[in-house]
């Protein structure tokens, strides 16, 4: 029996040595775009240099890659984009039966050719600046899991083979975003968690659900009250999971609160307000919250107010949970830190660092390149890695000095998060998937 259970401890040891190796899901191993054994990466390259591979796409999407072991996985649309129209009444999905595909790839990290091909959907909708490719993959180095735009979540095998699927609209409902579905799910222990925060082009009820990563079974579905009303009601961002005294709360923010559930059975255990004292009707939100242990940071409509809190206590706690409250936050890029900076990225192209405890500014309003900035920043190898649309990469120093290390120029719109395993780099723009290292 001690032998079983040292045994269990060791591979479980084990698994969370890989996961923090690798880059298995949206935001990271620590879900906050800090990539901890990342080593060596480069400040600067072009079409030319520092490039290991580069591997063309079929067609653009705001997906970031995921990858574990030698293998890249990255969702992406076919070539050609269906307008979404609804049905005034109905609000009823057309023109899914078009040839316009989502495929999950496989690609080989030695050198980005395409182990196997998946489709997984069909019907891509096209919504600004996204599709219906926006969520990005997750995997476990077993199985990969996939949610498109059309609120489809499906699972496969490292291997191609596709194990399930659900089709979240058909079982509950159509559901109605200004701006198109874009969640990626949350995997943690053997459930996916999704959450479905939206109202601004259905009148049907938000809900958050947790299903069997094996299976896809159904294990709970809760109904999300909140009070925000028109565009407000929408969010588009990741539950994350809150530590509370070493109990997990599953934390979900949209439609002008945030909310902690029972990750057990659903059960809201707690809400917080105060995001929209205005009352503004097109508040919507996009920036993704962080967790780090107890402490939670997420922020409403273009970061006003970007407010900080402690999860694990009871019922309505606003005006009682906050830890800081700024408004210094973004509103599409979604924060990164190491547990103890905390760095946000302006869609205009400005940079914040915060000490994460006291939200005190150390920098603020720092320019980098000239730009639109839709991707997320990535913390590694002591820098930060920030993408505006146009492909150019800022890299600055880690720390609470302001210091920019390089500039760097890919061809291709870009909307995807850069992520880093190991000493590479990969990021994806509208053309291509690049794996970016130190030349040897």
């Amino acid at each position: 029996m001690l032998l079983r259970a040292s045994f269990l401890i060791l591979l479980g040891f084990a698994a969370a040595i890989a996961q923090d190796t690798y880059w298995p899901q949206w935001r990271g191993p620590r879900f906050t775009g800090y990539a901890p054994k990342a080593h060596n990466l480069p400040v600067k390259w072009s079409e030319t240099e520092n490039i290991i591979w580069k591997t063309k796409m079929p067609s653009w999407s705001a997906a970031t890659p995921v990858v574990w072991g030698d293998t890249v996985y990255v969702t992406t649309a076919e070539a050609g984009f269906v307008n979404p129209t609804y049905d005034t009444k109905k609000l009823s999905r057309k023109g899914e039966a078009t040839s316009d595909k989502i495929f999950l790839l496989a690609l080989d990290r030695k050198n980005g050719k395409e182990k196997w091909r998946a489709e997984v959907d069909n019907g891509n909708q096209l919504f600004r600046k996204q599709n219906s490719s926006s969520p990005s993959p997750i995997t476990d180095g077993k199985h990969v899991w996939i949610m498109t735009g059309n609120v489809r979540l499906f699972c496969f095998t490292a291997a191609g083979k596709r194990v399930w699927k659900r089709d979240l609209v058909e079982d509950y409902g159509q559901v109605g975003l200004n701006h198109g579905y874009a969640s990626t799910p949350l995997l943690d222990g053997d459930r996916l968690y999704v959450q479905v925060v939206h109202g601004y082009r259905s009148e049907n009820p938000s809900y958050t659900a947790a299903f069997d990563k094996a299976t896809g079974k159904t294990i709970w579905k809760e109904l999300r009250p909140a009070p925000g009303i028109v565009e407000s009601k929408d969010n588009y961002g990741t539950p994350q999971m809150a530590i509370v005294n070493g109990k997990k709360e599953l934390v979900v923010f949209g439609g002008d609160i945030a909310t902690g559930q029972d990750p057990a059975t659903g059960k809201e255990l707690w809400r917080i307000g105060g995001f929209n004292p205005s009352a503004f009707q097109m508040n919507r939100t996009i920036a993704g919250l962080l967790t780090v242990g107890d402490q939670v940071v997420v922020g409403a409509n273009r970061g006003k107010p970007y407010v900080s809190f402690k999860a694990g206590q009871r019922g309505d706690v606003t005006g009682k949970a906050e830890l800081w409250t700024n408004n210094l936050g973004p509103d599409v890029p979604t924060s990164a830190t190491d547990g103890t900076l905390l760095y946000v990225l302006k869609d205009n192209g400005t940079m914040n660092c915060l000490d994460l405890k006291t939200g005190k500014p150390l920098y603020e309003s720092q320019r980098i390149e000239l730009g639109t900035y839709s991707s997320s920043p990535l913390l590694a190898d002591g820098k930060l890695y920030n993408i505006n649309e146009e492909g150019t990469t800022t890299v600055i120093k880690a720390g609470p000095q302001f210091e920019i290390l390089g500039v760097s120029k890919l061809d291709g719109y870009t909307l995807a998060s850069p992520i880093a395993v190991d000493d590479q780099l990969f990021i994806r723009t509208g053309e291509a998937l690049y794996c970016i290292g130190r030349k040897k």
